[in-house]
């Protein structure tokens, strides 16, 4: 079953109000696992990709979402889509933008944390080259580049967390999410938590030869304001349809 779109939007704000209320330690530990569970869909898409190619690395990578949402964890990207609440104010601009600084940290520390154990116990020995030559294709991005490729994907993030938000039981939101970040990643769009994951997973495994931070950094400043743009820009068409001013 599904919500219709007004109740959807007037539900999905009640919750954000309640979850940028959260205890600062609660909302870093919500990030840290949503920055693990899309590193961990990363290193599953990765060895998959090794195999069957990007489309199996698209099917596999899905899944990662389908963990923050089922979780109940907080991703930075997913949340952009709070712009919907903040408009309707439901939500202050501030309290928004204190959660999405705590989260994006949290994701952070979480995505490079699975990164380090990952290629620390081995586990990507084998895709080495594959994962290093990801990484440097990443940080080689330029900034334009890098920015419209981060507008795209987090436009289909949000889209997916909404009608991952608008269904109503577990295996309905799994569904509703898969399509949109299947095509995200086919389609080579950029996702500034997963780059935490998978740009870092390289400078590691090269050992700083091939890959390094300011490359990272080069990488994460255009995807993250991308990101964003993508995200409040879907918040913003989500208030102007379904919002107060759209019933």
């Amino acid at each position: 079953m599904l919500r219709t779109f007004a109740e959807a939007a007037a539900e999905y704000c009640a919750g954000v109000e309640k979850r940028v209320g959260q205890s600062l330690g609660k909302m870093l530990v919500l990030g840290v696992l949503a920055g693990a569970f899309i590193a961990f869909a990363g290193v599953a898409a990765s060895i998959a990709g090794t195999v069957g190619g990007k489309l199996a690395t698209a099917a596999v990578f899905p899944m990662g979402l389908a963990m923050v949402i089922l979780g109940g964890s907080e991703l930075f990207t997913g949340n952009c889509l709070f712009l919907l609440p903040v408009l309707g104010r439901k939500c202050r601009a501030l309290d928004a933008a204190r959660c999405w600084i705590a989260v994006y940290l949290a994701n952070l520390v979480g995505a490079v944390a699975v990164a380090l154990l990952v290629t620390g116990c081995g586990v990507l020995d084998g895709i080495a080259e594959a994962a290093i030559a990801t990484a440097a294709g990443k940080a080689s991005l330029p900034f334009g580049t890098a920015f419209l490729r981060g507008v795209l994907c987090n436009f289909l993030v949000c889209l997916a967390v909404w009608m991952a938000f608008c269904a109503k039981s577990a295996g309905g939101k799994v569904v509703s999410l898969y399509g949109p970040i299947f095509l995200f990643v086919l389609c080579g769009f950029e996702h500034c938590i997963a780059n935490m994951y998978y740009i870092p997973a390289g400078i590691f495994l090269s050992g700083g030869s091939q890959v390094d931070w300011g490359g990272f950094f080069r990488n994460l400043v255009p995807v993250t304001l991308g990101n964003m743009v993508g995200g409040c820009g879907l918040g913003v068409i989500l208030y102007y349809l379904y919002g107060e001013k759209g019933r």
